[in-house]
């Protein structure tokens, strides 16, 4: 099943002429994303700055709160617009997920809001340096099926070892609260990789 997930994003990444795409894993955890960037498909819409994507994670419980319960996977398709503050090298976006996952017999879904920052290291010139974090929200509100609330932070170091190929190390923090508990989707440390297109 994770053999034809994995194709499946892969044959995504060629057909759509992804702008990125990015796989994070750990000891246990698979993380698959990819993004399009609206202004290479729409004219009007300027390079950069708006773009869509979808994510996909298979998790194990053991970077869960609960060793015992099965963890179903989590997809998500999300927006984000963002700017570079006046070249200073720090992007600043504004976005928004559709999530889904499932514990047991309890299903979860939201439309977390968030907001996203990437800056470029100065004096990182030879070997371009980036540090960034994300952090996204869904009260009760914006919550739906057995959902109370959403979180989501995570932080990253990336290293841009040839063009458009970064190594990435990160941390994230998932919380799936439920209507009768609240649960820790996954916290864990990952290393990847992010490929510019």
């Amino acid at each position: 099943m994770l053999r034809k997930i994995t194709m499946l994003a892969l044959c995504g990444v060629s057909a759509f002429a992804l702008n990125n795409a990015e796989i994070n894993v750990n000891d246990s955890d698979l993380e698959l994303g990819a993004k399009l960037d609206m202004g290479q498909v729409i004219h009007s819409v300027t390079p950069n700055t708006v773009f869509l994507g979808l994510k996909f994670m298979d998790v194990d419980a053991k970077h869960s709160e609960d060793e015992n319960v099965k963890v179903k996977s989590y997809g998500e398709l999300n927006f984000l617009m963002q700017k570079e503050m006046a070249r200073s090298g720090l992007s600043i976006g504004l976005g928004i997920k559709l999530n889904k996952t499932e514990i047991g017999d309890k299903s979860f879904a939201s439309a977390p809001l968030g907001i996203e920052m990437n800056y470029r290291l100065p004096a990182s010139d030879y070997i371009p340096m980036y540090v960034g974090g994300a952090l996204y929200h869904a009260p009760a509100v914006l919550s739906f099926e057995d959902a109370e609330n959403f979180m989501e932070y995570r932080v990253h170091f990336d290293l841009e070892v040839i063009q458009n190929g970064k190594i990435t190390l990160g941390y994230r923090s998932i919380d799936t609260n439920y209507d009768t508990y609240n649960f820790n989707y996954n916290k864990s440390v990952y290393v990847g990789f992010k490929f510019g297109f």
